[in-house]
Order: structure tokens, then sequence, then C-alpha cells
């Protein structure tokens, strides 16, 4: 595992590389256990990146790993694992689970859903306001967002919580 970089955000703790180690550990057993039940195949990768553990399942192209690779299912089962990772551990787990590709996948969506909002900036409108979405995707997209020049900011509460892209 690579080291753990960077330091947290407001009201989270440092979490040490052990830690995180221990958590790709404990939520690689987990998902191992759940693709046997699916009777899928898949290869797990564990990495620490950022403060949080990353848990990557990968098969060659015949698996059949699409199944668990949508958006929504990927989310679901990273909330069931990061729920088993507690249970075994005893403390929050931030860790982040891919499946086939699809953080991937859903990063390059995020992209192109930012350059339709800044187009719409560059026309004219003062802000675009981009869909509710989680904090780890919100994240990401301050990310491209400041890559490209723009400001961004999040707005709402709980599921409606979303971002605001405007002019620096």
């Amino acid at each position: 595992m690579a080291p753990a970089a960077e330091s947290p955000g407001r009201g989270e703790q440092a979490v040490s590389l052990e830690q995180l180690e221990q958590e790709g550990d404990v939520a690689a057993d987990y998902i191992e256990e759940f693709l046997d039940i699916c009777d899928l195949d898949g290869d797990i990768d564990i990495d620490a990146r950022n403060g949080r553990a990353y848990v990557s399942v990968n098969a060659s192209e015949g698996a059949n790993l699409r199944v668990l690779s949508k958006p929504e299912t990927v989310t679901a089962l990273q909330e069931l694992t990061r729920l088993a990772v507690q249970n075994k551990t005893g403390a929050f787990s931030r860790l982040i689970l891919d499946i086939g590709g699809s953080r991937d996948a859903r990063q390059a969506e995020l992209s192109a859903l930012v350059s339709r909002a800044v187009e719409r900036i560059e026309a004219g409108s003062a802000e675009a306001e981009l869909p509710p979405m989680s904090s780890y995707e919100r994240k990401l997209v301050h990310d491209i967002v400041s890559e490209r020049g723009f400001h961004s900011e999040s707005r709402g509460e709980g599921r409606d919580r979303h971002t605001v892209i405007t002019q620096r």
C-alpha cells in the first residue's frame, strides 16, 4: 500500500497507514466472500490514498462484473463494506470501493457534466447547479472545476447537497 498522504478535512481525524491497511484487509475479505456468494470472479487490489483505503475489484473481460459496476450498486456495496469494516475495527471507515473501473467511468461522467456547466457559464449564466451527489463525487467535481479555473461550492443538506459552479 502507498503511504496515507494529505491531511484530513474539517472534523476528520488522521488515519494511520496501519489503520488503512487493516480497513483494506477487512474490506477485501468481505468483498471476496460477497463475490463467492454471487459466484463471480474478481481480483482484489488494496491501496491507500488521500487518507482512505481504496479497494478495487477487477476481472478479465469474460467475467461478469458489469452486474456490480453500476454506480448505485457500487455505492450500496461500498456502504455495506464500510459497515463490515466498522463492525470489525470499531472505527468509522471512509474506504472507497471500485468495481470494474466504475470510479474512472463516473469521473469521466462528472468531467463531462462540469464541461456542460462551464459552457453555460461562459455563455452568460451567473452560475450552474449540478444535481445532488455523494460527498466523494462532490470532491471530485470541486477538483475538476478548480483545474478548469472556475469556483465551486456545495449547497443544500443531506440528499439534496449539490455543487454550484461560478466564475472566480
